[in-house]
C-alpha cells in the first residue's frame, strides 16, 4: 500500500463518519490542550486520556488489562499527575516530546503509548498517539521497517513521531487527520 494525500483524506473522513468515539475525541482535542496548559482540569480529565487510549480499541483490547491500567492510574497521587502533566506541557511546548513522555511514564499505568496519548491531547499539532494499529499501517505502507515494539521505547516513539510529522507535511494535513487515516487503514 502506498500512502497518498487522497488516501489519507478519504480514510480520515471515513473515521469521522464511522468511528463511534469521534465526537468525544474531537471535543477533547478542542478542550484538553487549553485545560492542560492552564492547569484547569480535574482528575477525571486526566483519567479520561488513559481510558480513551484503551477504549478506542472497542473491545479488541483485553478487558482485564484495560481495567488494571485504569485502576492503577487512579491510584496515582493527583498532585503527581498534575506535576507530570505540567512538565509534559512545558516539554512539548519546547518541542522536546521525549522529555514529556519520560516524565509522564513516571506515573503508574503510563507507558510510552499512553504517554503519547497525553502528548497528543496536550498539543495535537505537535504529537500523535502511537499504538499497534497506527504502527502497523505505517509499516504496511513501508514507512516503518520494524514491527511494533510492544511497547515502544521513547526513541522508537521519536522515530514514529518524526515519520508522522513528515507524512503530515507531505500530505498537507494535521497529525490528527493522519492518525484517523492510519487507524482506518489498519482496520
Amino acid at each position: 500500500m502506498e500512502l497518498t494525500r487522497s488516501l489519507v483524506e478519504t480514510r480520515a473522513r471515513e473515521y469521522r463518519e464511522r468511528e463511534p468515539l469521534y465526537t468525544v475525541e474531537q471535543e477533547s482535542l478542542e478542550t484538553l490542550p487549553g485545560a492542560f496548559e492552564s492547569g484547569e482540569y480535574g482528575r477525571r480529565d486526566a483519567a479520561w486520556v488513559v481510558r480513551w487510549y484503551y477504549r478506542r480499541f472497542l473491545g479488541d483490547y483485553p478487558d482485564a488489562e484495560r481495567r488494571k491500567a485504569e485502576e492503577e492510574f487512579r491510584d496515582n497521587d493527583f498532585e503527581a499527575v498534575r506535576s507530570a502533566i505540567s512538565d509534559a506541557v512545558d516539554a512539548v511546548d519546547a518541542d522536546d516530546v521525549a522529555t514529556g513522555i519520560d516524565r509522564l511514564t513516571d506515573l503508574e499505568a503510563v507507558d510510552v503509548p499512553v504517554a503519547s496519548a497525553f502528548c497528543m491531547f496536550i498539543d495535537p499539532d505537535a504529537s500523535v498517539v502511537v499504538g499497534p494499529r497506527e504502527w502497523a499501517a505505517l509499516r504496511t505502507a513501508n514507512e516503518l521497517e520494524q514491527p511494533y515494539p510492544a511497547p515502544p521505547s521513547i526513541s522508537e516513539y521519536e522515530t514514529y513521531l518524526e515519520r508522522c510529522r513528515s507524512l503530515s507535511d507531505r500530505f498537507d494535513c494535521d497529525l490528527w487527520t493522519l492518525y484517523r487515516a492510519l487507524w482506518r487503514l489498519s482496520a
